[in-house]
């Protein structure tokens, strides 16, 4: 299959959105944000992909609940004419992989490179700056790491979140990631959420490549 069609074939394949209540029911997408559980962890820089989910749950009416036997909270929502499951992960970032794996346990007909996106925080691009793909490496990103591990491929569709680096002879990485925003960035930060879940709304109503061509040229 070329990568155009897989691509193309993201976003197609609907099933009806009649069935699809409760969390036992098959999804057509599942959009993954990563990040940590935990009130201390909300704000930080590594929780983007949280905010992200988050955001696209209050503009559809989802409900966020407890599902212990995916190690996550996960919210169910109607977008682009498809039934899309939320999913954060609860397992700690490093562990994201168990998630994703118990996820494709429970629906075994999803194909991650069709069906699951992953949004996570980013040290490659500005603050901000977002960035969609249909595949590659983790980037050192942790908790994509350890997806593409845990299902031995590098064939899932992503969006990239920038949060900056703290450059050489910065803070710690670590210590980045695991803080909150500079305050001169904030602004820019709530108006790249809104841009990234707009972005997952293009990807699934009119798909990945039309998103990529719209949103990754975009500061």
């Amino acid at each position: 299959m070329s990568l155009r069609s897989l691509i193309s074939g993201w976003f197609r394949g609907r099933r009806s959105p009649a069935s699809v209540h409760d969390q036992g029911a098959i999804p057509d997408r599942v959009v993954m944000g990563l990040g940590n559980p935990g009130g201390e962890y909300a704000d930080t820089r590594h929780n983007v992909g949280f905010r992200v989910v988050e955001r696209l749950a209050e503009r559809h009416g989802g409900v966020w609940s407890a599902a212990p036997g995916l190690e996550a909270r996960v919210a169910s929502i109607h977008l682009g004419g498809m039934q899309c499951l939320l999913v954060e992960p609860q397992t700690f970032m490093n562990r994201s992989g168990r998630t994703a794996t118990a996820m494709l346990s429970r629906f075994p007909t999803l194909d991650p490179a069709q069906n699951l996106l992953v949004v996570f925080d980013d040290l490659d691009l500005p603050p901000g700056r977002i960035r969609l793909r249909a595949d590659g490496g983790a980037g050192g990103q942790r908790g994509m790491r350890d997806i593409l591990e845990a299902l031995d491929s590098r064939t899932v569709p992503r969006l990239r979140f920038g949060v900056g680096h703290p450059g050489q002879g910065g803070e710690a990485v670590v210590d980045w990631v695991l803080s909150p925003f500079d305050a001169a960035d904030q602004r820019g930060v709530e108006q790249a959420v809104e841009r990234a879940a707009d972005a997952i709304e293009v990807a699934l109503q009119q798909g990945l490549t039309a998103a990529m061509e719209r949103f990754n040229a975009k500061a």
